[in-house]
């Protein structure tokens, strides 16, 4: 039973369950306001009875010390005994009415001792037998002499229970309109929430597999209160963000095509070069064997420079889907000798830029691949060289940061446009559009050192404006493996 009310439960619609929530905690005030009500008029009427009976009580007290009798002081429905007290023990006075006394005494005679004992007015109440429930009291009206009266307490119980009926009749008929009114204002209420879900309705049936796609439904309105205002702005949001989304995405498939088109211009260049040098050297094979060795040698160049390009390609995918097969090969190594190797061959290499190399006091070791740190070393270095003029001053900083070691390659070149420093980490961009890719590279270098050095888990960032370029590399500093025997 219990499961099947609870399924109900679940099927019903918020605004029922809001109604139903509102009317089960109205009940409970209404029953703790009931409650309350209801103690304090009994108590209230109970302590008017109290002080009925004391008031008839100082007359009857008066007229039986001057008298010795009650007569002309009685109550209609009251009871009353006199006890004549001796040694603690009360004896009942003969009444001089039989009306005055109940069937059963029992209850008189105990308060009239326990008043003997105490000295003092008591008050009890209590069931008399074949009478009903009774208000007691007992006083001492002389000497030796204890008087105990009884009131009725049937028009209090009565007056309660007419006030118990007139709550619940109240309190049932303001719950029932409570529900059914609240109910309505609740529906009324929440209808902004049924809008934004037709409207995410609206969503799931919109076609976002275009790569184009954009989502024309928003939540609009103004009704609801604050609540649903942020709730309506924050589905607004959400949506700007999936739009957004949906542009990264398009984006994204761009890139990619791009990529696809830039990689197949790529290798199509090196081998239009290997088949032109390839008929050369047939031809020169054949009808001038003195240029053979000069067509050999351009092929043997154009096939390096395509597996150079090939290999970047290869570790950028590997890089990518480093966590099913990771190309690093991580061994303790000092990033200050890896920075002084790069710079002896970039000097080597590279005459026409002099460069300034600032190692620092001592060792830096890290847990790395040296291979890929020097590769991403050698990337920056050259591309310091390429992008510059000759005579560009170059160099290169290590230092320790907190938790990361640094490495600061700069240069002082015309600098890096700002529509192109965000870009300057894609595959295959070139600043300089007009540059040739025998001297400006295939433009994978900044990729391939930015995968490498995330997969290493640091970042590199770069910094430019004109007579500087700088690229920061961010390594991590790890505790080194121990070494084994």
């Amino acid at each position: 039973m219990s499961a099947r009310l609870r399924r109900t439960y679940r099927r019903m619609r918020l605004g029922t369950r809001l109604a139903l929530g509102l009317g089960a905690l109205s009940l409970v005030v209404f029953a703790v306001v009931g409650t309350a009500l209801t103690t304090y008029m009994r108590d209230y009427l109970s302590a008017q009875l109290d002080t009925q009976l004391a008031q008839a009580q100082i007359a009857q007290s008066k007229s039986i010390a001057d008298h010795g009798t009650l007569t002309g002081k009685k109550y209609y429905s009251w009871f009353y005994a006199v006890y004549d007290v001796s040694d603690g023990r009360p004896a009942l006075r003969r009444p001089e009415d039989p009306v005055d006394l109940p069937q059963d005494v029992d209850d008189f005679t105990a308060l009239a001792s326990a008043q003997t004992a105490a000295h003092t007015e008591l008050l009890r109440t209590e069931h008399l037998k074949g009478a009903g429930t009774y208000r007691l009291r007992a006083c001492e009206v002389e000497p030796g002499v204890v008087l105990v009266s009884a009131a009725p307490m049937d028009e209090i119980q009565d007056t309660v229970g007419q006030l118990i009926t007139i709550q619940v009749v109240t309190f049932a008929l303001a719950l029932l309109a409570l529900v059914v009114l609240g109910r309505r204002m609740l529906r009324r209420g929440l209808k902004p929430l049924s809008d934004m879900a037709t409207t995410a309705h609206g969503i799931a049936s919109h076609d976002l597999t275009e790569s184009a796609a954009r989502l024309p439904l928003r939540a609009d309105g103004r009704d609801g209160g604050p609540e649903v205002d942020e709730l309506r702005t924050a589905f607004n949001t959400m949506l700007e963000h999936i739009d957004d989304s949906l542009a990264v995405r398009a984006e994204a498939e761009q890139r990619l095509r791009r990529f696809v088109a830039d990689a197949s211009h790529e290798l199509r260049t090196p081998l239009m070069s290997v088949r032109g040098y390839a008929d050369l050297f047939q031809y020169a094979a054949a009808n001038a064997p003195a240029e053979r060795d000069r067509h050999l040698a351009r092929l043997r160049a154009e096939a390096a420079r395509m597996g150079v390009l090939l290999d970047d390609l290869l570790l950028l995918a590997r890089l990518d889907a480093a966590e099913v097969d990771t190309p690093l090969r991580l061994e303790d190594a000092d990033l200050t000798d890896l920075v002084g190797q790069a710079a002896e061959a970039f000097r080597a290499g590279r005459p026409g830029h002099p460069l300034t190399v600032s190692a620092g006091p001592g060792p830096v070791r890290l847990r790395m691949d040296p291979l890929r740190i020097r590769q991403v070393l050698d990337n920056l270095l050259a591309n310091a060289a390429v992008h510059t003029p000759a005579g560009t001053r170059v160099s290169v900083e290590v230092r320790l940061v907190p938790g990361a070691a640094e490495v600061r390659v700069a240069d002082t070149g015309p600098g890096i446009p700002p529509e192109d420093r965000a870009r300057v980490f894609d595959r295959f961009y070139r600043v300089d559009k007009a540059r040739s890719r025998d001297r400006g590279g295939s433009g994978l270098g900044l990729a391939v050192a930015r995968s490498l050095v995330r997969a290493h888990g640091g970042r590199i960032e770069v910094t430019s404006e004109p007579g500087t370029t700088v690229f920061t590399v961010r390594l991590p500093v790890r505790e080194a493996a121990p070494a084994t025997p």
